[in-house]
């Protein structure tokens, strides 16, 4: 730990596995609080900044204002964070939070139909507000427990205006930085008032550029599945853009996929606001469009693999070939993992495999990514692709402190050999001592804080158990 004289205002404690350091954060008024965590690896995800070792990070209120060695602590309470590593919180770009009571139900799906017949015609369509809120409650406070900082909600659910308000209620109560991206559900009775209701929407709960909520429209890539009210082009952007929000388009790939690419360049309607979901099997023409127009990407690294989306190949190639580093996502729990971890490490392990397999038998050296390529993925880009570059994604000072503390001397991950190495290779949800989220701690001790886990369970399993019994509308 930093020297440290002032002993009457500072609390020094051990870490971050610490009550007391926990009990005199809280006890400070979060708008004039101020931490220094000391002794850390920092991986700031800032190219400019790079690793720090043994490295300090002040937080004041919900900013970053300092990163660098033997910081002054003044009046901050001090946190020892010997032996750890301190990131940036990763970044989901694209997860249908409301479908977490259901996680796993089918963890074998055979294929894209299965899961849009099973869950969007069937389960979803007795979905009720509460069950909206239960849904994405849970997923919000399981990213949070995983290192998962920002979240963008893909809520593709939403049949009435309460539905929709349930599902950023459940966001803002988690304090997750989340992204509420709204969209009409795909089958079955719903009030038609979404993209319209976006403004009311938009009014209720966005009013404010800083705030840890943001709002985007979501939206899909043809009308193949439900019809031309739910895909995108120049109606839907003119709506985003007079909204002044992102947008947020699922399923695209294949064919019908890279033709709408084609198609969406011509009118004007790609560029950096605009996120591609999945974008597997798609064109080269298609990817040109998206490179040249500087569209952003969110790959499912696992989706598009277990579920079998066109080529089942993640394109991370075909995306950085034109010149986009895309952003991580989770997609949908009913049949994968929930954290980024995951992610990360199975893009790792695809394309590596990818690239040895089309070098085997030449004298080409495989162009492979990097442990560092996957964590900027999951951290920096994935706040580019959900319009936040400016907020989070790297310990930069200026930037919300959306931090992570994760610990490098536990039994599966010491000795320290390698930062980067050890975050996307080694840990786990629990290695993460501490989350905070704009300077707020969320998980402290290896603990979610402020949660009912009983009261929660509870609520899941009734959840759960309704949408289970109640015949698809």
């Amino acid at each position: 730990m930093n020297a440290n004289t002032n002993a009457n205002t500072n609390a020094n404690t051990n870490d971050t596995t610490s009550a007391a350091v926990l009990e005199e954060l809280r006890r400070r008024p979060a708008d004039r609080r101020r931490i220094l965590f000391t002794g850390a690896t920092v991986v700031t995800m800032d190219p400019d900044l790079g690793v720090i070792d043994d490295g300090d990070v002040l937080v004041e209120g919900d900013t970053i204002t300092a990163v660098g060695r033997d910081l002054d602590a003044g009046d901050a309470v001090v946190v020892d964070a010997t032996g750890t590593v301190l990131t940036p919180g990763f970044v989901d770009t694209h997860r249908h939070a409301w479908e977490a009571q259901l996680r796993r139900i089918m963890p074998d799906v055979d294929d894209l139909g299965g899961y849009v017949m099973a869950t969007l015609a069937g389960y979803a369509t007795v979905y009720r507000p509460q069950d909206m809120y239960t849904g994405t409650r849970l997923a919000a406070l399981t990213a949070i427990d995983s290192g998962i900082t920002t979240m963008l909600d893909f809520s593709h659910n939403s049949r009435t205006a309460e539905h929709s308000d349930a599902a950023i209620e459940a966001l803002r109560d988690t304090g997750i930085r989340g992204v509420h991206a709204s969209m009409g559900p795909h089958f079955g009775e719903w009030d038609r008032q979404w993209p319209g209701d976006l403004t009311r929407v938009k009014d209720k709960y966005f009013s404010s550029d800083d705030q840890l909520l943001t709002l985007r429209l979501a939206t899909l890539a043809t009308d193949e599945i439900a019809g031309p009210a739910l895909a995108y082009g120049p109606e839907l952007a003119r709506t985003a853009k007079e909204l002044g929000i992102g947008v947020s388009v699922d399923a695209v790939f294949g064919t019908s996929g890279s033709e709408a690419v084609l198609r969406w360049a011509k009118d004007g309607v790609l560029g950096p606001d605009v996120t591609l979901i999945h974008s597997t099997g798609l064109t080269p023409e298609a990817w040109r469009a998206m490179g040249e127009t500087g569209t952003t990407v969110a790959l499912a690294p696992t989706s598009d693999a277990q579920i079998g989306l066109e080529t089942a190949i993640p394109a991370v190639d075909e995306a950085l070939a034109v010149g986009i580093r895309p952003g991580l996502s989770i997609d949908v729990e009913v049949a994968l993992a929930s954290d980024m971890f995951t992610q990360m490490r199975a893009l790792h392990a695809i394309q590596r495999m990818r690239a040895v397999n089309s070098a085997y038998g030449t004298d080409r050296q495989p162009s492979r990514i990097t442990t560092y390529d996957v964590l900027d993925f999951a951290t920096l880009q994935g706040a580019r692709t959900n319009g936040l570059a400016a907020v989070t994604g790297s310990l930069t000072p200026g930037k919300k402190a959306d931090l992570l503390v994760i610990r490098a001397e536990d039994l599966n991950n010491m000795p320290l050999n390698d930062p980067i190495g050890t975050v996307v290779l080694g840990s786990d949800a629990r290695n993460i001592s501490a989350v905070l989220v704009a300077g707020e701690p969320r998980k402290w001790n290896g603990q979610v804080l402020d949660i009912d886990l009983a009261a929660l369970r509870d609520e899941v399993h009734a959840s759960r158990e309704y949408v289970l019994n109640t015949p698809a509308a």
